[in-house]
């Protein structure tokens, strides 16, 4: 819709909408630019603190995706007007207790009456004009680099319907409370000592074919995914195999699937997984091929599964290839 209205013209727009970039980035002086970004949605997980440890951590990935660091936030409520307010204060805490590890301050936020519970946050960063990080720069021989596992979406499903394992849980929940933070760190420590980092997003919404699919039409280049090496979170085609599909996988793959080829031997839980919806979902980084296995070394060295599941070809049909 956006796309339909009128554009402003503002030369300290650095980054808008034109190409679904992840957050805004605005130009205050020659040495500092804004981060803003906004990000709430239903409650995914039963716990109350859990969820909103989660929709925090979602939050603020998108300042993290382009190579901002966060500062301020605003928490944006929805609850019901008889809700139980215990619950809703154990959401607020679970997203302080995100916002607090972020070294990120909640300075307000506004709240409204609503049949269903909706939490999130905006939130408000900090980076340098000329580092930041946008989906647009990816350069044809560029290694892809991928910092979680996929599966978030078809467990969250499962979660609704009372279906899902403990141990699925638990690792899912682990990963969407995981911050971006120490990966944001290292990248932007890399780029200080010359690694050619070109372009950067997070998964998340979209899956990881519709994410790829902007950085790509942003970028003029294709994708080669290598399927086998795409982390998979435990459960998650367990999940896929009894069903459980979430509405938005099914709208990601009827947008995106158009520009995506298949080798055969391509088994058809992960053509699925490829579009599953993804909440606070890890980075997709693309990086000379010079300096991908020096990154994801320094990745995995503070704790980031950093694993290279793909590479950068000149701009071809189809867009995205999965071997």
């Amino acid at each position: 819709m956006l796309g339909k209205l009128a554009r402003q013209h503002d030369p300290n727009v650095l980054v808008g909408f034109d190409h679904a970039d992840d957050a805004g980035v605005y130009q205050l002086t020659p040495e500092t630019a804004l981060v803003q970004t906004v990000d709430f949605f239903t409650p995914i997980v039963d716990d109350p603190f859990t969820f909103g440890q989660i929709a925090a951590t979602n939050a603020l990935s998108d300042v993290y995706a382009m190579g901002g660091k966060p500062l301020t936030a605003l928490a944006l409520v929805c609850f019901p007007e008889k809700g139980d307010l215990e619950i809703l204060e154990r959401i607020l805490a679970g997203g302080l207790s995100k916002m607090i590890e972020a070294g990120c301050t909640v300075v307000g936020g506004h709240s409204i009456r609503d049949d269903e519970t909706k939490f999130g946050y905006s939130v408000t960063g900090l980076v340098h004009p000329k580092r930041f990080l946008a989906n647009q720069g990816a350069q044809p021989g560029d290694r892809l680099l991928f910092t979680k596992a996929l599966g978030t979406g078809v467990i969250s499903t499962a979660i609704k319907k009372g279906e899902a394992k403990e141990d699925w849980i638990a690792a899912a929940v682990k990963s969407m409370t995981t911050l971006n933070k120490s990966a944001a760190e290292v990248i932007s420590e890399a780029i200080t000592k010359g690694f050619e980092i070109h372009a950067l997003t997070d998964v998340t919404g979209f899956g990881l074919i519709g994410h790829a699919r902007e950085m790509a039409l942003a970028s003029n280049i294709s994708f080669v995914f290598h399927s086998a090496n795409v982390p998979v979170l435990p459960g998650a085609l367990d999940c896929i195999h009894a069903g459980h599909i979430p509405g938005g996988l099914k709208a990601n793959r009827d947008f995106a699937e158009c520009l995506v080829a298949y080798d055969a031997s391509v088994p058809e839980d992960l053509r699925t997984l490829f579009f599953d919806p993804q909440t606070a979902g890890g980075l997709l980084i693309s990086v000379s091929a010079k300096d991908a296995a020096p990154l994801a070394r320094d990745l995995q060295n503070v704790g980031v599964p950093a694993a290279e599941i793909g590479e950068v070809r000149p701009s071809a049909k189809p867009l995205i290839t999965i071997h």
